[in-house]
């Protein structure tokens, strides 16, 4: 019997039932079938070698795509564990899946404690064993068959997953000598796998519970080439030089400390940034004429459980009982109190859109083991905003947003990526009404001709959304805002209602939406783009004034208050230091711009300058200068 394959570019071709993934590669050019890692059979990943029996959506998977990459890291993570047993014998395997960049396996290896040494000696054997280019076999499996095999080889956490898939279909893949518990995908065979590196060593509690034992983590990355490991090598060498803690301390942007596990504590100069990123998206938004609100930090739970997070998101609340019943949390987001902005009074269809924004703390009761500097924190500011519009609306609005987010992260220097992800299993409400809602997304994704990916079942419980990313100076990939379309939480269990046209009341159409994401992971993102040297708009110290000597000290005096007065932020190096000793001190700071002034700019109302990493500028009057900084600030220019 023939089954209808369609690819990406809406081509359709009949081919025999059940054939493969590899087969259809190979069908389309031996080339492609060379490079094929895995198949995509209607938004699930698949291997090369499972038989494809119905008509479907098909996409080959190459190592540039996410499912090839996917498939790859996970076979990886099965090559180490075989590595791991080879070497010691005896080892118990928690969990080994693939992450966004490599992977990783937890082990239990009975007390014994892997060394760098050991390491090196899981990588050789990890070349070893790829070399004999031995094929992934997925094996379905009765659960009882599953359960005996485990039993025997005495793994107590394979056999704790295992009670969790009675009645389900049960698959191992074997690959070598080393039998595993998975769904896959995987590589055709591990030949694929040409260059390997071993990161790290971390504790890790089995299943992330603190009641439970401390495994081993091994991360781990692999590349089809030598090359492509160097490059990350390099990347990860240049990463370390830019880690926003460290150089949120050397420039004293901000502070970590015990006493609040999650909350930074923000320094003068980082507070410049800060403010000056506020400015500019109320900026922004003015422009768009968005309406400012700000709702209570702290709420009653009838809120959250009207909403639905008491169900979806409680864990990740903060809760507070009184009278020994929980009656309060600190609001993890903005959404369902910007419904009492909606409500406050009757709204028509002439009212609508409205763009509700709100510059709000939020607090979210993240594991500690997760925390991780400014990218993941319990205190959160977010530039959030909540859109109420007709149906008709949707799309122009989405159009605005689209184009508000691009103009933004343009201004950073920032590229931005588009993704769609679609409704996930519990969510909430009517298919019909999801149906609409992605296709409502799709539409304007597609209007403005923007290349997207989807992301199956990952959207937020009430309604689907655009995930946006940016790719940063080091080409690493950064989840930032996102656009959800919300047809269910806030317009249905609010209540929410404007009178149309026609005086009948009808349901507003809600949208989300978040640009930088957090002012705190998104500083931490832009301190790493920027490597601390920020452009002058957003730089703490844009002008450090360095006088050559005590006679000068006037005139530079001079030099600061004419800046000031400009509404520059300055600082006079008045130290009695050789001004070359100034100057790399102010180099580490990376302050955009030094100012050296001598006996020859004193006599001539002039100023020597320097620009960061740029060295020597020449002389230029004074007013030029302040001229030049404040139009830089203005037109908010990027660093040359």
């Amino acid at each position: 019997m023939a089954i209808k394959l369609t690819f990406p570019d809406g081509n359709v071709r009949e081919y025999n039932e059940n054939i493969t993934g590899a087969e259809v590669a190979q069908s389309i050019s031996s080339g492609l079938a060379r490079e094929a890692l895995a198949v995509e059979i209607n938004g699930e990943v698949w291997d090369l070698s499972r038989a494809i029996s119905a008509d479907a959506k098909i996409k080959i998977l190459k190592w540039d795509s996410e499912g090839g990459k996917y498939a790859f890291w996970h076979s990886s993570a099965h090559l180490m564990a075989e590595a791991v047993e080879a070497l010691f014998p005896g080892t118990k395997f928690g969990i080994g899946p693939p992450i966004e960049e490599g992977f990783y396996y937890d082990i239990d290896m009975n007390g014994h404690s892997l060394s760098p040494e050991d390491l090196q000696r899981i990588e050789e054997k990890m070349y070893e064993l790829a070399k004999r280019d031995v094929p992934y076999i997925r094996e379905e499996k009765k659960w009882e068959d599953a359960i005996e095999y485990f039993k025997q080889k005495g793994d107590p956490y394979k056999l704790e997953l295992l009670d969790e898939l009675k009645g389900e279909t049960i698959t191992f893949y074997h690959s070598g000598n080393f039998t595993d518990l998975c769904y896959g995908p995987h590589l055709p065979a591990m030949g694929k796998i040409k260059a390997i590196k071993l990161l790290s060593v971390a504790g890790a509690y089995w299943r992330g519970s603190e009641k439970n034992k401390m495994l081993q983590r091994i991360y781990g990355v692999t590349f089809p080439t030598r090359k492509e490991l160097d490059d990350y090598v390099t990347r990860i060498e240049e990463a370390k030089r830019r880690d926003h803690r460290k150089l949120g301390r050397e420039l004293e942007l901000f502070a970590f400390h015990d006493v609040a596990p999650g909350a930074p504590f923000w320094l003068p100069k980082g507070m410049i940034i800060f403010r000056e990123l506020e400015k500019f998206i109320r900026e922004e938004l003015d422009k768009q004429e968005y309406l400012e609100i700000n709702t209570p930090i702290l709420v009653k739970k009838d809120l959250w459980e009207r909403s639905g997070h008491w169900a979806h998101y409680k864990e990740n609340m903060f809760c507070f009982e009184q009278e020994g019943e929980t009656t309060y949390s600190l609001k993890p987001m903005n959404c369902p109190e910007s419904t009492y902005a909606f409500n406050f009074k009757t709204r028509s269809y002439r009212d609508l859109p409205l763009r509700f924004s709100e510059i709000g703390r939020l607090h979210r009761n993240e594991v500690s083991g997760a925390l991780g500097g400014m990218f993941r924190v319990r205190q959160i500011t977010m530039d959030d905003a909540h859109i109420y519009c007709r149906p008709d609306q949707i799309l122009s609005e989405i159009n605005n947003l689209i184009g508000l987010v691009k103009n933004v992260y343009h201004i950073f220097g920032l590229e931005a990526q588009f993704k769609l992800s679609t409704k996930p299993d519990g969510a909430m409400g009517d298919a019909a009404l999801w149906e609409q809602a992605e296709a409502s997304l799709a539409r304007a994704l597609e209007s403005n001709g923007l290349a997207y990916t989807v992301k199956e079942k990952d959207g937020a419980f009430y309604g689907p959304k655009i995930d946006i990313q940016i790719k940063d100076a080091i080409g690493r990939e950064w989840q930032v805002a996102t656009i959800q379309l919300d047809f269910v939480m806030l317009p249905e269990r609010f209540e929410l209602e404007y009178v149309a046209e026609d005086g009948t009341r009808k349901r507003p159409v809600a949208i989300h939406r978040a640009i930088f994401g957090s002012f705190e992971r998104f500083i931490g993102i832009i301190t790493e783009h920027f490597a601390g040297a920020f452009p002058v708009w957003l730089s703490p110290v844009q002008v450090a004034v360095l006088p050559i000597t005590d006679n000068q000290k006037e005139y530079a005096e001079k030099v600061v208050q004419t800046l000031k007065a400009n509404n520059i932020r300055v600082e006079l190096d008045e130290r009695n230091e050789k001004v070359n000793f100034k100057i790399r001190e102010w180099e580490t700071k990376k302050v955009p711009y030094m100012l050296v002034v001598g006996a020859k700019e004193q006599e001539h109302t002039t100023v020597s300058v320097r620009q960061h990493k740029h060295g020597d500028k020449g002389a230029m009057a004074l007013a030029e200068f302040a001229e030049k900084i404040k139009q830089e600030y203005l037109s908010k220019s990027l660093p040359a």
